[in-house]
């Protein structure tokens, strides 16, 4: 079983992400921001990645730390899940269209952290959620995830549409790349011999 259990707590949230790469998509997170449950849970589904998420945060001052370091422990727990990556597709990419929103996820599992972000979301919020922290929670699991991480926009007008599309396609492209080839199940994706 590919699966790990992450917990980080610190002076402004308290997170816990179990995950199984291997997974059915199943979900149960509760982060205590709404929206960004929402999407959370379009990320294991369409992943097929099973997720457990339980997130308590400085709500009092606003949801960032939160979703950051749901980011952040949710990269960290890919990254043990993972193990030396053998047998991994390594790479995964996703053209995803959601009504008026098209978005372009390419990613790479390399253990070398990038993230491109081109998206642009036209409304400060979505309801309650401040939607600038739809970059920061895919900066966190970039970095912490150790995923080159591409997200373009093609188009959009409605901001829930397009930060839904981005986590569908990050999800989608996750499930090809973490996924075992089964032509090399036996063999680390790099001619370096290590990821």
């Amino acid at each position: 079983m590919r699966s790990a259990q992450i917990t980080r707590s610190t002076a402004e949230t308290e997170i816990s992400v179990e995950i199984n790469l291997d997974g059915t998509g199943a979900y149960d997170n509760q982060t205590g921001v709404g929206f960004f449950d929402h999407m959370l849970d379009q990320l294991a589904r369409h992943s097929l990645i099973d997720m457990t998420i339980r997130a308590k945060g400085d709500y009092h001052i606003d949801d960032h730390h939160t979703v950051e370091d749901t980011g952040i422990a949710l990269g960290q727990a890919l990254v043990a899940a993972l193990g030396d990556k053998k047998g991994i597709r390594r790479y995964g990419e996703c053209h995803l269209p959601m009504d008026d929103a098209q978005v372009r996820c390419a990613l790479d599992l390399s253990a070398r952290p990038f993230l491109i972000w081109n998206v642009t979301l036209p409304t400060p919020k979505i309801g309650t959620f401040d939607t600038e922290l739809v970059r920061e929670f895919f900066q966190a699991l970039s970095t912490h995830g150790g995923i080159t991480l591409h997200i373009d926009q093609l188009h959009g007008f409605n901001s829930h549409h397009i930060a839904e599309a981005a986590f569908k396609a990050v999800a989608r492209a996750l499930r090809d790349a973490v996924e075992t080839d089964p032509r090399k199940a036996d063999a680390i994706p790099s001619t370096k011999g290590a990821l």
